[in-house]
Parts: structure tokens; sequence; C-alpha cells
């Protein structure tokens, strides 16, 4: 079971019985529970196939018509609030080309928050503010096609940081980084005062950024709990198709 988190306000997150049938048929998630609080950090682990992806994709409405709730900030995701709903989750794609177009990195980064209105001064702060979350903010006149693959991943995580989301949605933030930049990316997730769902089959990487974490296989949630406790059980990470880097040791 998760954290109980009665008593602390509205959680960040709230999911409740949530079940999705693609139009071929596909059964892709059986009443899943989740719950995320106020500035907790959770990793979502899974196999391929596992339900992972469906399931991010209810959190700001991209895919909408299964059974269930989902409601973030106490705000229910439905057609009527999606512009709401998608100020509030924030995803960071894995592949920053996803979300890097616009002529300069500050061009990329004010794109969000102008879209929700912010113009003038107020959006010029918003987006220095971002960039400065990040580490980016001496490139703001740079082309992102001039970065490297860390910097270009960092100032995507800008790009959502600038519209002030209540929670941060990362698909694979460490996939293809070296590891200079693997580790200035979690520095910076870590600086961060913000409600995170990290999708990951990077297990070392949930260990360090997520105390707790929550393996979803075969569209249903089958353990939630302090994230090195789930690590050290050889026998639930085999049975899903879940795997530690050879020779690494929980310390």
């Amino acid at each position: 079971m998760g954290p109980d988190v009665t008593g602390v306000g509205v959680p960040s997150l709230h999911v409740h019985d949530l079940a999705y049938a693609y139009p071929d048929g596909h059964q892709a998630l059986y009443g899943v529970d989740l719950h995320i609080a106020s500035g907790e950090r959770v990793a979502l682990l899974g196999p391929n196939g596992a339900g992972k992806t469906t399931l991010v994709l209810h959190l700001n409405g991209i895919l909408t018509g299964g059974e269930g709730t989902v409601e973030v900030g106490g705000l229910p995701v439905e057609k009527r609030n999606l512009q709401e709903i998608r100020r509030r989750v924030g995803i960071v794609f894995q592949d920053p080309d996803d979300q890097l177009f616009m002529p300069t990195v500050a061009e990329d980064v004010a794109f969000g928050p102008a879209n929700f209105g912010l113009r003038g001064p107020e959006l010029r702060a918003r987006v220095q503010e971002a960039l400065h979350a990040v580490g980016m903010a001496e490139h703001g006149d740079r082309s992102p096609l001039h970065l490297s693959g860390g910097q270009r991943r960092r100032v995507a995580l800008a790009t959502v940081l600038a519209c002030d989301p209540e929670i941060l949605v990362l698909d694979e933030p460490s996939s293809n980084l070296d590891p200079v930049a693997r580790r200035e990316l979690a520095e910076v997730l870590l600086r961060l005062d913000r409600t995170m769902l990290m999708v990951t089959h990077d297990l070392p990487y949930a260990l360090q950024l997520c105390p707790r974490s929550v393996v979803l296989d075969g569209g249903t949630v089958v353990a939630d709990g302090p994230t090195r406790e789930l690590l050290a059980d050889d026998e639930l990470l085999a049975r899903h198709r879940l795997e530690l880097p050879f020779g690494f040791v929980l310390a």
C-alpha cells in the first residue's frame, strides 16, 4: 500500500479505479489506484507494455473515456477542465525534440506560459526563473540545436517548469545521457520543490531520486512502497521483468 495522505490536504494526484481499453479492444489498465501527496517524488516502474504510458496520458487528458476518476489538485481530469489540467500536469518527454522547436532556448521556454496568457515582464521573469532552476540561465539566446544532449534535456524540463505545474511527470529522464549529464539532471531534480512522478526503467535513478516507487504490470499496481525495499525484493523484480544493473549493490 502507498503512504497514507489523510490529513495532509488535497493530494497532488488522485487516481481511483482507472480502467481503459483502446479502440481495438486491448485492455491496458484494470482498476488502477494511485495517490501522490503534494511534494512527493514517486517512481513508476514496470516492464514494457505494463500500461505506464497509458496511465501517464490520462493524467493530463490526452487519453480520456476510461472508467474511474483522475484528479489533479482536486480538479477532475475532464474536458471542461483540460486547459487548467494541462498547466497543472507538466510532462517532460523522453525526446527533447518533442518539446524544443523554437529558434532560441528562451523562446522555447516562453512558449508554454505565453500560451496560458502570460505576457511582458511577468513572462520574461518566468522564463529566467525556469532557466535558472535548471542551470541554463546563461543560454537563453542559444539555439537548442547547438546544445548537448544533457543541456537539451534540462531546457525541455525548463519549458515545463515555466508553466508552474502542480506535478512534474518525467518520461525516462536519464535515457541516452552520459554519466555527467545524468548526474547534473539528478542534482537539478533533487533541488526542485515539486511533486514528481518519474517513469523509468533506470532502477538506480529511481532509488537516487524517489523515496517511493509503484510497480505497474499487466495494467494493475502490483507493488507500492519504499523504493529501497522494492529493489531489494529479488523475487518481485524477477516476476515483473525488472533488473538492477550487473554488479549494482544496494547500500
